[in-house]
């Protein structure tokens, strides 16, 4: 499976640039506009700025991040409702970034986790091996699908037609889909009926444990964005590009123009008719905008007055009877010594959570909590909500690749237009899309691109 193909730190010796050490200076002063403060938005304007180019960040929000948003709802226990880890530490730029500023980090383990069956009691040795066989089960029709099919189809049914899942037994059954879901869905965001076989893992991943930052992941973006010249709250309407003259930026409240622009708007804005560009896109980059997929992974943030689950692990695993409902769980208590659990739905059930009220949602996350610990089990004290597809400035957690993309459409989004505009964000770095790594090098790449055009 692509995903497993890991690199390590040598893998950043042909960048061209890091943040606060451009490769090339500009010669003359030119002027940039960065649509979105994000890791991309953030990583491009900071090179270019320390470069010497006169650099303008535009951002609709009225704070730094975009999909990075750290919550100090509770002051003693900052929570990142989007990006949370650092995926592999081991040659990792932002484990680099993260030292460098002092941001403190604690590991999750993979591997730490424990399982509860539809009926709420835990896997016994021999559930838990029979997980483990139906798990690689999974994987080798994954591969033999990849290795095998001449035409795309879905990740879904691609399974199904190999490992015979309607003759299996109804337990089985069960345990599948929510491996489908654990392994799939929540690591890509996208619905197993939509994933492409073929293409859905075609990405790499650092080696080591993941990071988890202790007092939030807007370290990185407060970091990055000093010295940066940033209005916020300014929601880009219309993008022009001229063939001659300087390109210009209207938002509700002006326009803005530049030399060059760089533009970190995510896939789900971009699918959108919210942002227009004059003259339009380039046929190539329209289609591959609209092949490439915009999924969803939504969080409810539980907070209790005390300890009731399985503390001496980080995940929490629920072989739910409705697929894809409440199946994943992280455990904070180790990490920020509070007593908080987090409950994550992807792919159609987290779309489809979003349009329940806040009171629906928690009353979903405990009776999955009390069919697994008891009805004694306390209320929560707090909750925090994420509805990432319905939030205007994303349309989405993160990208993947649906049945009839291929890895080369992220290419394509990544192409500048005219020497003019150019692209960044997770969804254009071909190697690590959906990832905060993925992002902030695409805004390295996307500078680069810039000095590159003279």
């Amino acid at each position: 499976m692509r995903r497993r193909t890991f690199l390590g730190a040598l893998a950043l010796a042909t960048l061209p640039t890091l943040v606060g050490r451009p490769l090339l200076a500009a010669t003359v002063k030119k002027r940039v506009i960065v649509i979105g403060a994000g890791m991309a938005g953030l990583a491009a304007a900071k090179t270019l700025a320390d470069g010497g180019y006169a650099v303008t960040v535009l951002e609709a929000r009225s704070r730094l991040g975009g999909r990075i948003s750290t919550s100090t709802l509770w002051a003693d226990a900052p929570v990142d409702l989007g990006a949370s880890w650092i995926h592999g530490q081991t040659g990792n730029p932002l484990t680099a970034l993260a030292k460098t500023i002092g941001a403190p980090t604690v590991t999750t383990l993979e591997d730490s986790q424990i399982v509860y069956d539809n009926n709420g009691i835990e896997l016994t040795t021999a559930g838990y091996r029979n997980l483990e066989s139906l798990r690689t089960t999974l994987e080798n029709a994954v591969v033999s699908a990849q290795n095998n099919l001449a035409v795309d189809q879905s990740l879904r049914s691609a399974i199904d037609a190999r490992v015979n899942f309607a003759s299996r037994t109804a337990a089985d059954q069960l345990r599948m889909n929510y491996l489908m879901n654990s392994d799939y869905e929540q690591e890509y965001s996208g619905p197993a009926t939509s994933l492409s076989a073929i293409w859905f893992d075609d990405d790499s991943a650092y080696r080591g444990e993941d990071l988890l930052f202790t007092k939030g992941y807007a370290a990185l973006p407060e970091y990055l964005s000093r010295g940066l010249d940033i209005r916020y709250q300014q929601t880009v309407k219309r993008i022009r590009n001229p063939s001659a003259g300087a390109a210009s930026v209207e938002t509700q409240s002006g326009t803005f123009t530049a030399d060059r622009l760089i533009i970190t708007l995510p896939l789900g804005v971009l699918k959108s008719t919210g942002v227009t560009f004059d003259p339009v896109l380039p046929a190539t980059k329209t289609q591959a905008i609209a092949k490439l997929g915009m999924g969803v992974l939504n969080k409810c943030v539980l907070r209790f007055n005390r300890v009731f689950w399985a503390e001496n692990y980080d995940w929490l695993g629920y072989v739910p009877t409705l697929n894809g409902q409440w199946a994943e769980w992280i455990s904070l208590s180790r990490q920020l010594g509070k007593p908080i659990l987090v409950g994550f739905n992807a792919a159609d059930y987290g779309r489809q959570i979003e349009s329940l009220t806040d009171g629906q949602i928690v009353a979903g996350a405990m009776a999955t909590l009390r069919k697994i610990y008891g009805g004694a089990i306390p209320d929560p004290v707090g909750y925090q909500i994420t509805r990432w597809a319905g939030d205007p400035l994303s349309l989405g957690s993160y990208s993947y690749l649906p049945v009839g993309a291929t890895p080369k459409l992220r290419d394509t989004l990544a192409a500048s237009v005219n020497r003019t505009l150019f692209f960044a964000g997770e969804a254009t770095h071909r190697q690590y899309p959906a990832t905060v790594h993925g992002a902030y090098l695409s805004g390295l790449r996307a500078a680069q691109e810039v000095v590159s055009a003279g």
